[in-house]
């Protein structure tokens, strides 16, 4: 048996580990486009701030790890897929055939409709080649703008802001972290960032960019303001990478739909992680998670049913998502916004910089905003994830919501009791 993984992100890796874990003599094929060794995302912030090196980006560690479990990588671009020959095409090495293939290509940036978004000066961070051109030109002292203020730009924000640039950040809506926090969270964390020395633009957009001179960017707002730039870093979103699918083939919404089996609409073919529109816990949907907990869960469950040994049903991932932009913790999980007719109670500390959300569906817990608290996420997950009835500690938790343990542990203690 042949397994064909297009990517070498966290549901990539999760994917090949799970598949070697359970058939020691299956060749398993990993693709990874960018000529690097398999990495995280998630650690490019610390490359910029030097906390690491670029082989400490790598999602693991030990030498020769790939080779200790009989997995290839394979440094290649997959170009087009062909479902019925059961092949892979790539851009330098031909043809692949597979028995069981997994899409992980994960997510590529937005580029906004923006006059002179083309500049050399412009540049996402994204990639390690992305990070290397941001390392490049953000130094000290250097004004930098940042196009986009949602969770991908706070996370690169931080790092900037490490780096000592004279950082001014865009926001195209009325608040940072737009599809994480409501107003107040999201206010909070605005104020927090301008406490540190950045300058935060929200309800404002970039018009234009235009070469100043060899160093030097103009940066045209919606508001007529012009900023000074040796550096624009756009962050503005990303979608799936599924430009490579062509035809009809596998059917793509958002991004390449799923079943339970994480099995895409063309037998023997899977999808994992950000290019996977699967079935979120908290709405029942089929939705997009570019997070990287989702992935490495996709990337399990979807090796274990390409082996054929076990049908692992998906029975949706729970959307949390956490940031600490330069000390001041954040996190949203399950349905912050709430639901229709549902109860809500909150605490609005603004001079502390803390706030407390917590969002009902009767007598369950589905949702959660945390700013400024440290030692609420694991019981408030643990609420919603168990999907527990409070019974009498939901009023508890609507006079105090800070007794979030509390409750946890005594309607966690008493579902065990009752399994028992």
């Amino acid at each position: 048996m042949h397994h064909v993984i297009i990517g070498a992100g966290a549901a990539a890796v999760s994917a090949a580990e799970t598949l070697r874990q359970h058939s020691k003599t299956d060749k398993i094929t990993m693709i990874s486009a960018e000529g690097a060794n398999p990495y995280s995302r998630m650690a490019i912030p610390y490359l910029l701030t030097n906390k690491i090196d670029e082989a400490g980006t790598h999602l693991r560690q030990r030498p020769n790890y790939y080779d200790s479990l009989n997995i290839e990588v394979i440094k290649d671009v997959a170009v087009s897929l062909d479902c019925a020959n059961q092949s892979v095409m790539l851009e330098n090495g031909g043809a692949l055939s597979y028995d069981r293939c997994l899409l992980a290509t994960g997510s590529v940036p937005l580029k906004p409709k923006i006059e002179g978004i083309n500049n050399s000066r412009v540049h996402n961070c994204w990639t390690l080649e992305d990070a290397r051109s941001v390392a490049q030109y953000a130094q000290a002292d250097m004004p930098v703008v940042l196009m986009g203020a949602g969770f991908i730009g706070s996370i690169i924000l931080e790092a900037l802001a490490l780096r000592g640039v004279e950082l001014t950040v865009v926001e195209h809506q009325d608040r940072m972290v737009p599809r994480m926090m409501g107003e107040k969270a999201g206010g909070l964390l605005k104020g927090w960032c301008e406490y540190k020395g950045v300058r935060i633009l929200t309800s404002t957009d970039i018009v234009r960019v235009e070469q100043r001179s060899e160093t030097r960017l103009n940066i045209h707002l919606s508001t007529g303001d012009v900023l000074d730039a040796g550096l624009l870093i756009a962050a503005a979103g990303v979608k799936p990478n599924t430009a490579f699918l062509q035809g009809d083939q596998i059917v793509v919404d958002h991004g390449v739909l799923v079943d339970e089996f994480m099995l895409t609409s063309y037998e023997n073919v899977f999808a994992a992680g950000d290019v996977a529109q699967a079935l979120d816990f908290s709405s029942g949907k089929r939705e997009v998670q570019a997070i990287q907990p989702t992935a490495v869960e996709h990337g399990h469950i979807a090796a274990m049913n390409m082996l054929r040994a076990s049908s692992v049903r998906h029975r949706g991932s729970l959307v949390m998502n956490v940031l600490d932009t330069l000390g001041l913790l954040s996190c949203s999980i399950g349905i912050w916004q709430g639901v229709e007719g549902g109860d809500m109670v909150e605490r609005f500390d603004p001079d502390r910089y803390r706030y407390l959300c917590l969002q009902f569906d009767g007598e369950k817990l589905v949702g959660a905003t945390v700013v400024g608290h440290r030692d609420h996420q694991g019981a408030l997950r643990g609420l919603i994830e168990g999907r527990y009835l409070l019974g009498a500690f939901k009023e508890v938790l609507m006079k105090d919501p800070n007794k979030i343990m509390e409750a946890y542990l005594a309607v966690a203690q008493t579902d065990a009791t009752l399994v028992r």
